[in-house]
């Protein structure tokens, strides 16, 4: 197996490093590229030192051979390099939202649409936003129990969704404003550390950001459910790494909390955390580091009769990013 990471020295492109040092097939080789600030340096990979990270360039042959590109460097660039990353046979797990509601582009989650990335015929799949990720691998066992009509959901999304200047950001302002200094505010439109931002990506014309339109959209398309209606506020929380979800679904018919329980406690991919006693639910700083969406406070919501409201936590880059595409791959291997 011949692997890309492209955007490798980002905190996506490191945690790529990381997964991939336990995925289940042999590497035979491992090409690294990113910006001309990050190229020649190395890496620690399954004991040995990688080769340089290279400049990316436009020309075809650094990507001839391979099988699989993970490509985490935005979307203006996978939107330039898509044609040449795949024109040698490779396929292309974009991290980006540059494709991700093209119709020849598949957007997939492996726990919920993992057939999808076998029809490629770009050769690009799109991995999806780390929000609706860890949404959907929640919301699919509830949904094969009985369709699920309507979703509102809050996020309380990390600084690490921001990258590694976002998680910069937040330990300087917490260690500024520890010492009495006026914080540094650069990567986010306002302060972070002991504050809320209901704010992340830009406003449309309807009054929701963009990143809440992307769970609008993308949950829609990964589910196959074009009749679900989703409505998301996201929020920016001082919170380092792993993002947490407030859910409430309405289903076609009611559920019991037991059916629910069970099918969560059965669902790929889930762990189910949601005990009485004391902190029988998930929390981020638990979630860090971890590939589990855990789920916890399961409740029957008081104000819908056909409602369950419960409570998702998983770590964005590792499940939201990183290991959500490895295991693109790995389904595509395991199904060809």
């Amino acid at each position: 197996m011949k692997i890309a990471i492209v955007g490798a020295s980002g905190a996506v492109g490191q945690e790529f490093l990381r997964v991939l040092e336990n995925a289940p097939f042999e590497i035979d080789e491992l090409r690294l590229f990113g910006s001309q600030r990050s190229a020649g340096r190395t890496y620690t990979f399954r004991g040995a030192t990688t080769e340089p990270v290279r400049e990316l360039s436009a020309d075809p042959d650094d990507f001839a051979g391979l099988d699989f590109a993970f490509v985490s460097a935005g979307g203006d660039v996978s939107r330039q390099y898509a044609d040449i990353i795949t024109s040698g046979g490779a396929i292309m797990i974009d991290n980006s939202s540059a494709f991700r509601m093209d119709a020849d582009v598949p957007l997939v989650v492996p726990e919920v649409n993992g057939d999808d990335a076998l029809h490629a015929p770009r050769g690009i799949i799109a991995n999806p936003n780390c929000t609706t990720i860890q949404m959907v691998v929640a919301l699919n066992p509830i949904h094969r129990l009985s369709p699920i009509s309507r979703v509102h959901v809050a996020t309380y999304q990390a600084a690490s969704g921001a990258g590694a200047t976002g998680m910069e950001e937040l330990s300087t302002q917490s260690t500024q404003l520890a010492r009495g200094e006026e914080p540094t505010v650069k990567k986010f439109v306002s302060q972070l550390a002991f504050n809320l931002i209901p704010h992340i990506d830009v406003f449309t014309d309807n009054g929701y950001t963009r990143e809440e339109m992307k769970m609008h959209n993308e949950t829609k398309k990964i589910m196959h459910a074009p009749g679900l209606e989703v409505s998301a506020t996201c929020v920016r929380v001082p919170v380092m790494r792993a993002h947490s979800e407030a859910i409430w679904v309405e289903t076609e018919r009611s559920l019991s909390l037991e059916e629910v329980r069970n099918a969560f406690a059965t669902a790929p991919g889930v762990v189910l955390v949601d005990r009485a006693e004391a902190l029988g639910y998930p929390m981020p700083l638990d979630a860090a580091g971890t590939d589990p969406v855990y789920v916890g406070r399961i409740r029957q919501d008081l104000a819908d009769p056909r409602g369950i409201s419960f409570w998702a936590v998983a770590d964005q880059i590792r499940k939201g990013a990183a290991l959500n595409a490895v295991q693109i791959a790995e389904y595509i291997i395991a199904h060809r």
